[in-house]
Formats: structure tokens, sequence, C-alpha cells
């Protein structure tokens, strides 16, 4: 019986750290947006990845002539 009396307090503290845990992360935003993340990865980039001066190299790469067009009439 001793026990109880050392588990009912130490209870009570832990629910009561708990509820302020809860409270501040309710207050700080955390419980907000829960789907937000899940569905952003789905959605385009606003920019592009590649550098500019690599799309011009590219584009210039296939503007140029490739082998064995010279052969088609």
């Amino acid at each position: 019986m001793q026990i109880v009396m050392i588990l009912v307090p130490v209870m009570l503290i832990l629910v009561a750290l708990g509820i302020l845990l809860f409270s501040w992360a309710v207050k700080n935003g955390q419980y907000d947006d829960l789907d937000g993340p899940a569905h952003r990865i789905l959605y385009d980039d606003d920019k592009d990845m590649i550098p500019d001066d690599a799309k011009q190299h590219k584009q210039d790469a296939n503007s140029a002539e490739e082998p064995g067009d010279s052969h088609k009439s």
C-alpha cells in the first residue's frame, strides 16, 4: 500500500506534464496543417532545377546537325 502513495503523485505529475506539453504543441501550431506536407510533395516546383545556361547548351546540342543527316534527301 505504500507504493500507491508514491505512484499516485508520480502519475498526477506525468499527466500534468503531458497536458502541458500538448497545450504547448497546440499553441505553437504543431497540429495546424496535418495534410499539407503529404500533399506538398505532389505539387510541381515553382522554378526549374536545371540552370538556364545548361538549358541553352542542351538546346544548342539538339539543334546541331546529327551525323548521317546529310545522307537523307
